[in-house]
């Protein structure tokens, strides 16, 4: 066994038996490289990742590849999920030298840690293009001890490429600008004229395939819709939804959605589940219920995170991170059926439940049928003739009955590592969840895991925390995305049960924000805080794309903690932000979603409403029911003078709604109703 015995990642486990001498990301590696003067192989994947499968059986499990690496190469293994840090310098690396990137992806680094060559999967003998795994390693080796000059150039030109990559978005033009001027409504028409010109108006979604879900993306269209009435953005979010809920990127028996569908139509997903996917659409879902309060929206929620609680829930209360897409070492095998099954376990029921989900003889994918629907139930129960009622009844059963056969299989395998970037994104649906659908228990989920969280990541006493939890043991420092997704949990929560507790907290993780990682030149925040130092060089993540990234998340939340907390300094950094990437995120929004998002609320500027009273906490909850983007909440019996909102509002013995807006309150009223009325909202 090598090094990665030691390591808690289940990436790193899956490769404690290769007979490469891995090393985990840590000092000894870099030590033993420069003591030797030996080339380093990082090579990065995740447990979920098919291709990182392959390649180990192909190539890491081979006792004569392994041999020349460990004799040639410094090799080291690393968790993309652990260290995302890591992953991102050394996939600019990949991106500069091959224009495209992937997992897995191996980078050949200096023994001081610069990139000189990078590249994701190579076969065991050569194919597709492609040199054979050993060629490579011969090549670098030989380009390492007899070319070191040009070796070293390239690492240094890619270096200085990593380097200067993150100001690429980052325009000066709008420094000078009054926000009045810069953030107009007419900039939000043109990131929805942007979007639209990728709708997918046949299968919903954007673009063609590999199809993404795009969660925030279609949340800048619903909000959009909620600021503008603008019907085509709604439309278009609804639509996609729907496509997708009844395609075969959601597990129609079991809940929850894949990462992606390899087909343009939802079919055909890649069947791996990650938290993070099914965090982003539960949330959506549930925002586009309290907007459009249809049954499919409400079955989704219920069921994906029925399936969360079910498979990806820890003992303490932890989100685990991922479920494989393969099973005995076949991609889809657990979701998949034949007719032939069907038959067997639902007897007479199987035509009807075979005819609903699209089970057939010769199967819609490789000889097997994944199961999806071409239409809601209604619709399908009146072509068969029969009532909603009955067809929904035959159907449950059938899947019940189906759900405990495939409960029989050999399940995917499980990634249990507990993130704190990805579980706050799913306290966050939690939360989101209970707003939609008034059910205590995702409240009481959402609170435990957040209690969890600052409890189990905390570093000593102060504010700072840790990257990831497996069975009491944490490790690594907290990246950006970790403390922002953090703080858009505590306040979401707050935004429901009024712990002012919560806002205190968040306001201090964004302090020490904006002491650890802030970069002051840019006004923007690096990726990892000042006192990390094992990376070459300090990132500042601007995408959305998978995941939301740690800078728009922020600039969401400095924009509401000043609003709540009364600070002009939180205030002020968000507008900051948001000048330097404006242009970029108008141009390409898809990559800049969450962005997009923080601009709809400069144009459209935020309620403030404050509810005080003895019924304030029951008024606030049924506020809250109704989808309103652009409201930050704060509810008391009593005014209180340490928050700007609760200040010199007296009830009076009565219950009364405030509802202010850019320094300005119109008169009090009693009902919400009267509340959302003063918002320009029709109930």
């Amino acid at each position: 066994m090598n090094r990665l015995q030691h390591e808690t990642s289940p990436y790193l486990q899956q490769h404690a038996h290769n007979p490469v001498d891995w090393y985990a990301w840590k000092p000894e590696a870099f030590e033993r490289a420069k003591a030797e003067d030996k080339p380093i192989l990082v090579s990065i994947g995740y447990s979920t990742c098919h291709w990182c499968h392959v390649m180990e059986r192909e190539s890491f499990e081979d006792g004569q590849v392994a041999a020349f690496m460990n004799e040639h190469f410094i090799n080291i293994k690393v968790d993309r999920e652990e260290r995302p840090d890591v992953d991102q310098i050394y996939m600019e690396a990949c991106q500069a030298i091959s224009g495209n990137g992937g997992w897995p992806l191996n980078c050949f680094l200096t023994p001081d840690g610069r990139p000189f060559f990078a590249g994701t999967y190579y076969p065991p003998r050569p194919a597709h293009n492609r040199p054979s795994w050993p060629q490579l390693l011969q090549y670098i080796s030989e380009a390492f001890q007899t070319r070191r000059v040009e070796v070293e150039d390239q690492a240094n030109q890619l270096t200085e490429a990593i380097r200067k990559s993150d100001s690429v978005f980052l325009k000066n033009d709008a420094l000078q600008v009054p926000a009045e001027a810069l953030f107009t409504a007419q900039v939000t028409v043109n990131i929805f004229n942007a979007l639209k010109q990728q709708f997918d108006t046949r299968d919903g979604g954007f673009g063609g395939a590999p199809k993404f879900p795009g969660a925030m993306s279609l949340r800048y269209l619903l909000d959009y819709h909620s600021l503008t009435g603008n019907p085509e953005a709604l439309a278009h979010v609804e639509f996609s939804l729907e496509k997708m809920i009844l395609g075969g990127i959601y597990d129609q028996l079991g809940g929850g959605f894949a990462r992606y569908s390899t087909t343009r139509d939802w079919l055909v997903p890649h069947f791996e589940k990650m938290l993070y996917d099914n965090a982003l659409l539960v949330g959506l879902m549930a925002d586009v219920y309290r907007l459009r309060p249809k049954p499919i929206y409400k079955e989704a929620i219920e069921e994906t995170l029925a399936f969360i609680e079910r498979e990806m829930t820890s003992p303490e209360g932890g989100f685990y991170s991922a479920l494989d897409a393969d099973s005995e070492g076949v991609e889809g095998k657990f979701y998949v059926w034949t007719k032939q099954e069907t038959e067997e376990i639902l007897g007479d029921a199987a035509p009807l439940f075979d005819a609903y989900y699209g089970v057939t003889e010769g199967g819609n994918w490789e000889g097997v049928s994944i199961l999806s629907r071409e239409q809601q139930l209604h619709a399908f129960a009146e072509a068969q003739g029969l009532s909603e009622a009955e067809a929904f009844a035959t159907l449950a059963d059938a899947r019940r009955r189906l759900f405990a056969e495939r409960a029989k299989r050999v399940r995917p395998g499980l990634d249990d590592k507990v993130l704190l970037s990805w579980n706050a994104l799913m306290a966050t649906a939690y939360c989101k969840a209970y707003a939609a659908l008034s059910d205590s228990a995702y409240l009481a989920v959402a609170e435990r895991n957040i209690h969890f969280l600052i409890e189990q990541f905390r570093v000593g006493e102060g504010p700072s925390l840790y990257h990831t939890y497996k069975e009491g043991h944490v490790q690594y420092d907290a990246f950006l995305e970790d403390y922002a997704l953090l703080i858009e949990a505590l306040l979401e929560l707050f935004g429901i049960n009024q712990d002012t507790a919560l806002l205190h907290r968040a306001g201090q993780y964004a302090d020490y924000l904006i002491e650890h990682f802030l970069d002051r030149d840019s006004k923007l925040f690096y990726f990892t805080g000042a006192q990390q130092q094992d990376i070459i060089l300090r990132r500042k993540d601007l995408y959305d794309s998978a995941m939301p990234s740690g800078n728009s998340t922020m600039v969401h939340n400095l924009h509401r903690l000043g609003i709540l907390l009364g600070r002009s300094d939180f205030t002020t950094l968000s507008v900051d932000m948001l000048r330097s990437v404006k242009s970029s995120v108008e141009r390409y929004p898809s990559s800049f979603a969450r962005w997009a998002r923080a601009l709809l609320y400069r144009a459209f500027p935020m309620y403030e409403v404050a509810i005080i009273g003895q019924d304030a906490g029951a008024r606030a909850e049924a506020l809250n029911a109704t989808f309103v983007p652009n409201m930050v909440l704060m509810a008391a019996a009593t005014p209180d003078e340490a928050f700007p909102l609760l200040a010199g509002k007296g009830a009076g013995g009565d219950t009364n709604i405030y509802v202010c807006r850019e320094y300005a309150c119109q008169r009090p009223v009693k009902t919400v109703e009267e509340a959302l009325e003063q918002m320009g909202i029709k109930v």
